[in-house]
């Protein structure tokens, strides 16, 4: 496992198009007055003599700085029905790749640029709720639209330095900074992420320090390249502080998953090739006597996939997958995304009180 598992995530939840701004934090004393540790006032007599202070590269300054002017131009606010969310221009032709749940049900959207000068029209072209990605079109792209560059996943590693961009809590072009702290985390959005993107489970996720608030979800996650290395997309939440957001911990769609999935609903309106596993099943969650999940329930088996091909039935009981326990329909999401499709692996399940093991080779999830 990650380590993630007693940790809830959530998709970033899109901010109410009417926002009521809070008054600035105050921030906590620091000036370190009272400390034991402060060093003594200089004696009277010693003379102190200012001068210019020392010269410091100012080069990691300047870095972000130009990160921020190459690349929010081309990150955009998001406006449907329900909320405010982010994108990032994708092409000249003003596809703009976002998260499925900022779509959610919608099919036409209010696109305002970084610009901030003038609100466009724009339209669904497709959604792919699997990975949360989704893409809609400006009607009418201005000339100066300037679409992201986008980087490479292979060469995302722990502790490079990223910039996050969007709109959080209503913030037009905001950016926060941090680092990439890990990478291929497999991680469940759970069924609060609202639209589309409620319950994906979305594998190689970036994991960031870098802060992702409400109204951040589909801007860029960048790095000093002036690259995009994936989309802002899930918060952490802990439990033992009530399920407020945990702060540090972040999660980003890896920038090949979405140049894979965007081109591809760019082109077909549609999924065709997921590179994702899949059993061919519809299923739900089992409950035990003490009111625990225990396993998920066989609904419908699709035929020609995986599970008709192994003989899985209406009605068999899933609780285990390549030996690894299955009590509910995030935790077979999360086994499934261990794996590829053709991959060969094992299901356990119960059938008329009685349990079998049966290998399967597992199918290609459809868009």
């Amino acid at each position: 496992m990650d380590g993630t598992r007693n940790r809830r995530f959530r998709a970033g939840p899109l901010l109410p198009a009417v926002v009521v701004v809070c008054a600035g934090a105050l921030l906590a004393g620091c000036s370190g007055s009272g400390s034991k540790d402060s060093p003594s006032p200089a004696p009277s007599s010693t003379s102190v003599t200012t001068g210019a202070a020392p010269t410091v590269s100012n080069q990691l300054q300047d870095d972000y700085e130009q990160v921020v002017k190459n690349v929010l131009p081309s990150v955009v606010q998001i406006t449907t029905d329900s909320g405010l969310g982010s994108g990032i221009v994708y092409d000249t032709k003003g596809d703009i790749v976002t998260n499925a749940h900022v779509v959610g049900d919608s099919t036409t959207f209010k696109v305002t640029l970084a610009t901030g000068k003038s609100t466009l029209d724009a339209s669904l072209v497709g959604t792919y709720s699997a990975d949360d990605l989704a893409v809609i079109r400006l009607k009418n792209p201005p000339a100066h639209l300037k679409p992201a560059s986008f980087g490479d996943s292979s060469k995302v590693a722990v502790g490079q330095i990223t910039l996050a961009m969007g709109n959080p809590l209503g913030l037009s072009s905001s950016v926060t900074e941090g680092i990439v702290s890990a990478v291929g985390r497999t991680v469940n959005e759970g069924g609060g992420g609202g639209g589309g993107g409620g319950g994906a489970t979305i594998s190689d996720m970036v994991q960031t320090s870098a802060s992702i608030n409400p109204g951040n979800s589909g801007g860029a996650l960048v790095n000093l390249s002036s690259q995009v290395i994936g989309i802002p997309t899930l918060a952490a939440t802990d439990p033992d502080l009530g399920n407020s957001a945990a702060p540090g911990i972040g999660f980003a769609i890896p920038v090949s998953t979405v140049t894979d999935i965007a081109g591809q609903l760019i082109q077909n309106g549609k999924v065709t090739s997921s590179n994702r596993a899949a059993l061919g099943v519809t299923v739900r969650t089992v409950l035990g006597s003490d009111f625990q999940p225990t396993g998920v329930a066989v609904v419908a088996v699709t035929p020609g996939q995986a599970a008709a091909e192994a003989g899985l039935k209406p009605g068999d009981i899933i609780t285990r997958l390549d030996g690894t326990d299955v009590t509910d329909t995030a935790s077979l999401s999360t086994a499934l995304a261990s794996f590829k499709p053709g991959d060969r692996t094992t299901v356990t399940y119960e059938r008329d009180g009685s349990t079998k093991t049966v290998n399967v080779t597992l199918s290609q999830l459809q868009g």
